[in-house]
């Protein structure tokens, strides 16, 4: 084999797993637990503890 027929084979791999990748990220089985871990960083945590001076 040359490095063409190789390079070919290994575009084509690529290309596969970035759609499987992609069908993944975008299958409906994972849609819900993508939209709680992108909400995340807006949720506040009730267990902080209070600083000093801060009024409860």
């Amino acid at each position: 084999m040359d490095s063409g027929i190789v390079s070919g084979i290994v575009t084509i791999i690529f290309i596969v797993v970035f759609i499987g990748i992609v069908w993944w990220a975008y299958s409906k089985s994972n849609k819900q637990r993508f939209e709680d871990a992108g909400k995340l960083p807006f949720e506040e945590e009730d267990d902080t503890p209070a600083k000093k001076g801060d009024k409860q």
